[in-house]
């Protein structure tokens, strides 16, 4: 039975609008079809700005942004991230045994699905006043106020309705993954052929390609473009390829451990354990922890009148920020300073402490979020373990238990699960510091998913050609 918890959400889970799952299955071309639909209406809900406000600057949640799907000023201010935290605090909580789900009942897992919307609705509704009252889009007049409330909240629920169209089975994938992916090819090609300044989106000069076109027309020498800090640089190109080449290569690595089937002798396997074991996870956990602290942090900076350093202890600790020409707002103190990167090699040698407490700081919550996510995802050695046992699997040379299994798994798991955790976090800080098109995080997020659609189509490719392959997948 689902725990105390998640039974508060029965009466609300008819009132709660669903999108429901196909009765029948759903053909290859039409799951193509409602995929591109959806990524079809994000996009044109990223452009569409919100009534009532003025675009300005993103200031330094420009990169975070392009992670969220999130679009300044627009229909998209919200993006993914009340989805993202929802599902976090839900799924640690569930990891955690504070809240008693069992994951393989029907009914807990519909409450589990309903506690999720209606918390990410809750989210969405709590963030969109907190920008308003915050003063996000300045000094609104109340009805105005209200009006840009509303338009947010509805974006919010048309955002999780997606979401949850993709993922029911109508579509590839998730909505989540498919919007994460957008916005980083949106942010990368922005940041390649940008014809013109956009307006807060990635800074203040024309796309690189489009500058170097100018640079090679006026006969002015290449290294004007090695670094033209904070724009797109010859130095951000060159770094985004090798980020992308080095990604490509860590997913390929993996420690392959041999398997036999006790039911058929001579029948032999093997069990990959991925260097990235975890996947891109812990780096959507700390992206979102750290946009959660620069947001509340600018929010109580705003709420206390906006000090200056020196005037509120507890503000100074937390975050101090100030205007810039833009009109967007840049950290100048306290903890904020060390949860954003400094997005260019030249902001790393002006103050290369902040750099590497940035740094250090990725690491450690990669690496954290990596071991926590083992047991809160079924992936520790126990439960990979009873899973292998339970399809007839064993080693060859040991005995067909779970703890022998376990033992050599143990040896394996762990160790690789905090690698991969110090290895995402050292890609992820150190590429924003040479400027990454598209932000570190971006491309480690944008490659992960982008290989986990390629081996998605190819199965429902491989499943809609060859039925008799459906019962292999387990459809």
């Amino acid at each position: 039975m689902a725990g105390r918890f998640l039974s508060l959400f029965k009466p609300v889970a008819r009132g709660i609008p669903e999108i429901k799952a196909p009765e029948r299955r759903v053909r290859f071309n039409e799951k193509l079809f409602w995929t591109a639909l959806i990524l079809i209406i994000y996009l044109i809900m990223a452009e569409i700005q919100l009534y009532g406000i003025e675009i300005t600057a993103m200031g330094e949640l420009a990169a975070l942004r392009i992670i969220f799907a999130s679009s300044r000023g627009t229909l998209m201010e919200l993006g993914i991230g009340p989805i993202v935290t929802a599902g976090i605090i839900l799924q640690l909580l569930v990891g955690s045994a504070m809240i008693d789900c069992d994951m393989s009942r029907p009914e807990d897992r519909s409450l589990f699905t309903t506690a999720s919307k209606v918390f990410s609705i809750f989210l969405t509704g709590v963030q969109a006043s907190a920008y308003i009252i915050g003063g996000m889009y300045g000094a609104l007049p109340g009805t105005t106020a209200i009006i840009v409330f509303l338009q947010l909240l509805a974006a919010g629920i048309i955002v999780i309705l997606m979401d949850e169209l993709v993922q029911k089975g109508w579509g590839f994938g998730s909505g989540i993954s498919l919007f994460i992916m957008a916005g980083v090819a949106q942010g990368i090609f922005w940041q390649c052929f940008s014809p013109a300044p956009a307006v807060g989106e990635l800074g203040r000069s024309y796309g690189f390609f489009v500058a170097l076109a100018q640079v090679l027309s006026s006969g002015e020498p290449l290294t004007l473009l090695l670094l033209r800090e904070p724009n797109p640089s010859m130095l951000g190109f060159i770094v985004t390829i090798a980020t992308f080449l080095i990604i490509i290569y860590m997913e390929g690595v993996r420690v392959e451990l041999p398997l036999s089937y006790a039911g058929y002798r001579g029948f032999r396997s093997r069990y990959p354990i991925k260097l990235l074991y975890v996947s891109n996870l812990p780096v959507i956990f700390a992206s979102a922890l750290f946009a959660n602290v620069y947001f509340f942090s600018q929010l109580f900076w705003s709420w206390s009148g906006q000090p200056p350093p020196g005037r509120n202890f507890w503000l100074d600790l937390l975050g101090q920020f100030r205007f810039t020409e833009g009109g967007g707002l840049e950290p100048v103190g306290g903890l904020v300073c060390y949860v954003i990167s400094p997005r260019s090699f030249t902001g790393v040698m002006q103050d290369p402490l902040r750099a590497f407490g940035y740094l250090g700081i990725l690491v450690a919550f990669c690496v954290v979020f990596s071991l926590t996510w083992l047991e809160v995802g079924g992936l520790g050695p126990s439960t990979v373990a009873k899973q292998l046992v339970g399809a007839g699997m064993q080693i060859p040379g040991y005995r067909r238990s779970g703890k022998a299994v376990e033992s050599i798994l143990k040896r394996y798991i762990p160790a690789v699960t905090v690698l991969g955790g110090v290895i995402v976090g050292l890609i992820a800080g150190v590429s924003d510091f040479f400027g990454v098109f598209g932000s570190g995080m971006g491309i480690l997020l944008s490659v992960g998913i982008v290989y986990q659609y390629y081996q998605i189509l190819m199965r429902e490719r491989v499943a809609e050609t060859y039925p008799a392959f459906r019962r292999i997948f387990g459809d």
